[in-house]
């Protein structure tokens, strides 16, 4: 999978709602968000597309959408405006939304007072904001269908547990929850601008060491995001990079430049040659100019290899290693194509891009070209995630394409290459 697929969250408005959750009261009469039934903790599974957090969510009477958990997207985004034809939504007003990218400003509507349901997680009189048109794509790069995004309205009103290894992710009353040593280590963090904040990872390069300030974004499918134009300290870039497409922001595409970082320290735990991405200062760093201050971010291909409770409410993340996962390297595509999925429930693989003198480019592949089979086995019954896993392990590795171009069908092979 790519290292990078989205970076959301950097919203210029915030629309407030009320919230009442000190005594039982009945359902339909609370506001904000809650746990029906008055319980203390609910399990919501979760599906792991891209290095993103999939849950299943309901809006009013709507059928069951998919959603993108952000840790710090400050207000409930439905991205694809299609999904509302059969239950439209009641619109107030226009709003402009200013994040990463390098478009221009979002234009979106904000419907007020509605229901949203995610297994048993509630949310009452809740405001919703709607993009004019499905400008980010998500469903495209993610490989399934992703109808809108959300997350701090959660993580600021229970603690959050994400078990990658179950897929499941377990909210929590906040006054219900009792810290233990058993559950990892404790790190405290600060939430500003409904981002959380931590300063316990540390980056090593040539001896040196640099502690850095971070976000913990669940929004982002990288390992770890540097912005070199927020700090004249930060390390120059690697000495062997590649320019990509980092991922997609509010306002469009991401580009930069991504390299291998010696070893990262998070707290007391150890990672070495970690993949980093750099972005350029006009897609990222020029975006964030009242932001508060921060080097960059930790996405999940960093944070999939801990089991990781969130506490806004006291100002910490549990942070607990996997073992199995802290021993596999970090890999990067290792063909120099990009894939876009198209088609009924994007099962259809398309070349978005290729990098000149890459395995890909060099056995002929062009883009536009539709993926139908590799390795003898059919994309129908690969998801966008299982190909580029494919595509990133056991270097020097033959891989075998039928591809359809113009009607015609092709096949081609490569050997494996890192590239980074």
């Amino acid at each position: 999978m790519k290292t990078l697929v989205l970076i959301i969250g950097l919203l210029s408005m915030v629309l407030a709602t009320r919230g009442d959750d000190k005594k039982p009261t009945p359902d339909r009469e609370r506001y904000g968000f809650f746990l029906a039934g008055n319980r203390t903790w609910t399990r919501i599974p979760f599906q792991l597309h891209s290095n993103l957090i999939i849950v299943p969510v309901q809006i009013n009477d709507s059928d069951t959408l998919q959603f993108i958990l952000d840790t710090g997207v400050s207000n409930t985004i439905i991205t694809d405006p299609k999904v509302l034809q059969k239950h439209p939504l009641t619109l107030t007003r226009k709003v402009k939304i200013n994040g990463a990218g390098e478009g221009n400003n979002l234009t979106a509507s904000v419907s007020v007072n509605n229901q949203l349901s995610m297994g048993g997680l509630r949310a009452a009189h809740h405001n919703i904001v709607i993009l004019d048109e499905d400008i980010l794509k998500l469903s495209e790069y993610v490989g399934t269908p992703i109808h809108g995004i959300f997350g701090y309205e959660i993580f600021a009103n229970f603690v959050v547990n994400v078990d990658f290894q179950r897929r499941e992710i377990t909210l929590m009353k906040a006054e219900r929850y009792r810290y233990k040593k058993n559950k990892g280590d404790r790190y405290p963090i600060t939430i500003q601008d409904t981002k959380a904040y931590t300063d316990a990872l540390a980056v090593f390069e040539g001896g040196k060491s640099l502690p850095l300030r971070v976000v913990l974004d669940t929004g982002a499918g990288h390992a770890l995001l540097l912005d070199r134009s927020r700090s004249t300290a930060l390390m120059p870039l690697p000495e062997k990079v590649v320019r990509a497409q980092l991922g997609r922001g509010l306002n469009g595409i991401i580009n930069g430049s991504m390299g291998r970082i010696q070893k990262v320290r998070f707290g007391r735990y150890e990672l070495d040659n970690i993949l980093a991405s750099f972005p350029d200062s006009v897609a990222f760093g020029m975006k964030l100019v009242d932001m508060p201050e921060r080097q960059g971010n930790v996405g999940c291909e960093l944070l999939r290899r801990f089991n990781v409770t969130f506490n806004y409410p006291d100002r910490y993340v549990v942070m607990k290693p996997i073992k199995r996962l802290m021993r596999e390297s970090f890999e990067h595509d290792m063909s120099g194509m990009e894939l876009r999925a198209q088609g009924e429930r994007f099962s259809n693989y398309y070349v978005d891009k290729i990098i000149p003198g890459s395995p890909a480019d060099l056995a002929g592949l062009q883009e536009g070209d539709e993926l139908l089979f590799i390795n003898n086995n059919s994309t129908k019954d690969l998801t966008i995630s299982d190909i580029y896993k494919a595509l990133q392990k056991g270097e020097g590795k033959e891989v075998s394409l039928l591809i359809r171009r113009n009607g015609q069908m092709i096949i081609a092979s490569f050997a494996l290459k890192r590239m980074i």
